[in-house]
Order: structure tokens, then sequence, then C-alpha cells
């Protein structure tokens, strides 16, 4: 196998090792969330060492790099992905397709992205790698969604990686990192609050929730001074900017949001936590995706399959992290979505009571309420 050092211009150079001017493990993935959202390949260690491109965002000249110093590269794709193109997962959560010589560019992206299904003509038969797994499959594509970019990624095999990486300016990790990563709990430091008052309360003060990490902030409205020796009334509320922002009739976010503000003015206390998690977790151009595969008759979970991504990728354990940093331990929890209050009884927060939040129904988002009902277990 060819694995020569890839010639790109480099970006930082800097070894394994944390030094005191270095980066910790979690700043280095942070760097590299951002070096494949711009199309740049990271190396990952694992049982073996691979590069490892998102097959979204790669452009043709790094494609051809790519294809000039691989002989053997591989599409990695989620068990979710292939089971919509009918590819066989061998390896359980993952699936691997060779890319072969008459594999371009264009096929890849197809393969990646389901926008192009119904376009793209026939993309198998598919040479599907079996009892072939090199140890970096799963870190790579835990990656590429925390980057929020679609989980299907390009790999190839290299030796020497803290060479290869220094070499071409790459970021290096180590799956058991970014593993470990995935499971750790998450911390957040609150930056600053400041008195805004709002039409639901003159008494309304904005927390700014930073990561140590170049990660998303998240907020909390905090209406009154809740008693933190009683249960705080709080709304756990994912972001979602087409209906908190626009006006979507397609979700009853909005609704949700507005509702719950207006019933802690009216009782003069209580936490909203705004969590960055637009999408489900999948972000918004992902979320844009399966909006535009629903307009193709697949309701919201089948189009997150599609996708390559779960029925919901948000980490309800970033609401336990804020409201602990909060000193809030228990909670009356404004939802209809039974897996948060598993959630946060999992992270030590207390649910005292479930308030219900039934609003915003119509006709434009019925079905979504109903799928919501069905498949997530949502008590609608």
């Amino acid at each position: 196998m060819k694995h020569s050092p890839v010639p790109l211009a480099p970006i930082y150079s800097y070894t394994i090792g944390m030094s005191i001017f270095g980066l910790d493990i979690k700043q280095k993935l942070a760097r590299a969330r951002a070096d494949l959202r711009m199309g740049a390949p990271v190396v990952v260690v694992g049982t073996s060492a691979s590069v490892i491109y998102s097959a979204e965002v790669i452009d043709q000249l790094r494609f051809n790099s790519f294809r000039d110093h691989f002989n053997y590269g591989r599409l990695i794709i989620t068990a979710r992905r292939a089971e919509t193109l009918k590819v066989a997962c061998y390896d359980g959560d993952f699936a691997q397709i060779s890319i072969t010589a008459d594999r371009d560019l264009r096929w890849v992206k197809s393969v990646a992205d389901p926008s192009r299904d119904l376009s793209a003509g026939p993309l198998g038969p598919f040479q599907v790698l079996r009892d072939s797994a090199i140890g970096e499959e799963c870190a790579a594509l835990a990656l590429l969604k925390s980057a929020e970019l679609l989980p299907a990624a390009i790999l190839g095999e290299i030796k020497n990686p803290a060479e290869f990486a220094n070499e071409n300016g790459l970021s290096l990790l180590h799956s058991a990192d970014i593993d470990a990563l995935v499971q750790s709990h998450p911390h957040f430091a609150d930056m600053i609050a400041a008195r805004l008052p709002t039409q639901n309360s003159d008494q309304g003060r904005l927390h700014v929730f930073r990561p140590p990490t170049a990660d998303q902030e998240h907020y909390a409205m905090e209406i009154g001074r809740p008693d933190r020796a009683k249960p705080v009334l709080v709304r756990l509320h994912s972001a979602c900017f087409t209906g908190d922002v626009l006006g979507s009739l397609k979700c009853d976010c909005g609704p949700q949001l507005r509702s719950a503000l207006s019933q802690m003015g009216t009782e003069g206390q209580g936490v909203l936590l705004y969590l960055n998690q637009e999408g489900r977790g999948i972000g918004l151009t992902n979320k844009m995706r399966a909006y535009a595969l629903q307009d193709k008759g697949f309701d919201t979970v089948e189009a997150n399959h599609r996708l390559g991504f779960e029925d919901d990728e948000r980490d309800f354990r970033i609401g336990a992290a804020l409201l602990r940093e909060m000193g809030i331990s228990q909670i009356r929890l404004m939802t209809n979505n039974p897996k948060k209050i598993e959630m946060m009884e999992k992270q030590g927060i207390k649910v005292v009571k479930r308030v219900p939040l039934r609003v915003g129904e119509g006709a434009e988002n019925r079905a979504y309420l109903a799928t919501k009902a069905a498949k997530s277990g949502h008590l609608l």
C-alpha cells in the first residue's frame, strides 16, 4: 500500500504529547472537528492508524491526492445509512465499502448524501469489505457526527502516524480518546449573567455557559430567583432556528418555547435551558436535509436514518451539567419526552414532577407530532 505524505499546506506542527504550550485532548478534538469541516483530513490511531476525510466535504483535489497515495481506500457509513442502501453491515455499527478504481468523487458523495438517492441512479453493486475492521471506523463516525457532518468517512491506512501528521500539518487523535470524550461528562463554566427583562418577566437573567473548548455555548434564562432548596420549574429546550426564530409550522418548538417562558413568568420563577443542539443534535444543515427528505414522503425518523443518524442524537447530559452549575438538583420538568426525565435522573437531577407542554399542533405538523408519539415515545 502506498502511503507517502500528502503534499498539503502545513497548518500546525505538534507532537502527540502535551507540553506546556500544547493542546489537551479536548482541544485537539475541537481542532480536528474544524479541520474536517474545512475538508482537511485528520489522523486517527486505533488498532492501526488511518487518515480520515469527510466524504461530504472532501474536494476533487484532495480526493485525487488520496487516490494517488492509497491503493485501497474505503468508505465507512453507519448501519442506518447502510440499511437504506441495502449494504450488509458485517461489522455491526458500520459498513465498509471499497472505493475501487472505477469509483469517482461523485459516487462517493452520492453514497454519503441521501439527497442524491433519487437522482444519481443505481450506486451498486457495492464491494463490501468483511472481517477487515481496522479499529478507527467508529471513532471516525463519532468525530464526524460531533462536527455536524454527514457520518460517512473516507479512510486510508497509514504507517508512522505521528510522522505523517507532523509532516502534513494534520491533527492526530487516538480512537480511545475519542471514545472516552464521547462518554465523558460535559463541563461548562457560567461565564456571565446579566439582567434581561422580557415580555414574560421583568425579573429575567440570561446566563451564558461556555465549555473549555471551542464547542457550542449554551444558555439559561432564569426567571426570578428560584429557591434551590425546592423543585425548580425547568424546561430543557433544544435550539430550533426555524421554529423559534422564523415561526416554522413544521414543528411545535416555537410554541413550546413561548409557552414555557409564559408559565415561568406567571409563576414568577423558573429556568429555561436553551441548548444549541439544532435538529435533535444533527445541526441545521442536516436538519434541512431531513426536511427535504420529508417533502419526498419520509417521516422525521426515516429521514434521520436515511442520513445515517439515529432518531435523536442530542446529549441531554449537557442540561444536567448546566443545572448542577446553577446549583439546581431537583426540578419540575416541562417536557413531553420521557427520555429527558430518564437522562436527568441518571445524571443525578431528581425530577419531582413532569409538567406537560402540549401546544402548537396544526395541519402542517400533525403527522410530525404523531411520529414523535409513535416512534419516539413522546407523551402527546
